[in-house]
């Protein structure tokens, strides 16, 4: 599964504009007052404006071979969340992958993922034009499995790792669905931020077909294209 599509909705939009367009240097590809898009490899990621305080976990693939780049490239534009001892790096070891993490303007947790089962190797020097798509969003639910059910009988995509009652996942390694049992699981790793079911709108391709998907007021609604 890829995402070519993520809308995400944020309080401070104009912050949010200048982190991605400026600081990280991501492509700008539409802009209003409302709503700003950049291109982000085969996905695009776009801000909405909102009243609403919102919180997402969302996540960024990256070349294989360019984790300690990106995270040095990374380091220099923010604070990259330490993790214990000092580190900087968690391991995914049943993922084969690993993660590491930091806030966007919103005060969003944003990760940068290396899966290593993935042919995504890349020998150009590391900056924002290197990553590759948007990887994973966090879909925090009260019921993994009647979501989880939801996705494959719609979109068709399956079940990937993790459980059905406290945090599993659906799509591929090259899109995920995080599906967190908000009444369970209290905050998102590695930080105090709680998860609860935030809305966000998306276009997912699941190898066959496109689907427009909304979530919103704890409700899955999907479309194909």
């Amino acid at each position: 599964m890829r995402f070519k599509t993520l809308k995400l909705y944020t309080h401070i939009l104009e912050a949010e504009l200048h982190f991605y367009s400026e600081i990280l240097g991501f492509e700008l590809i539409d802009k209003s007052n409302n709503t700003f898009t950049v291109k982000v490899g085969w996905s695009m990621l776009t801000f909405e404006r909102s009243e609403k305080i919102s919180q997402y976990h969302y996540c960024f693939l990256i070349p294989a071979n360019q984790l300690h780049q990106a995270l040095k490239w990374m380091s220099e534009r923010v604070d990259v969340i330490e993790l214990d001892k000092g580190k900087n790096i968690h391991n995914f070891k049943t993922w084969n992958a690993d993660s590491f993490y930091f806030y966007d303007a919103s005060g969003n947790i944003a990760e940068c993922i290396v899966r290593y089962d993935l042919n995504t190797n890349n020998d150009s020097n590391f900056d924002s034009s290197n990553v590759l798509c948007i990887n994973e969003i966090g879909m925090p639910t009260a019921n993994v499995d009647k979501l989880n059910k939801q996705l494959e009988t719609e979109l068709h995509t399956r079940f990937w790792k993790g459980d059905l009652k406290i945090f599993g996942t659906n799509g591929s390694q090259e899109g995920l669905f995080l599906l967190p049992n908000y009444e369970v699981k209290d905050t998102w790793f590695p930080t105090s931020i709680n998860i609860k079911p935030e809305p966000f709108e998306a276009v997912v391709d699941n190898g066959t077909q496109d689907f427009k998907i909304v979530y919103r007021d704890k409700k899955l609604t999907t479309k194909a294209l």
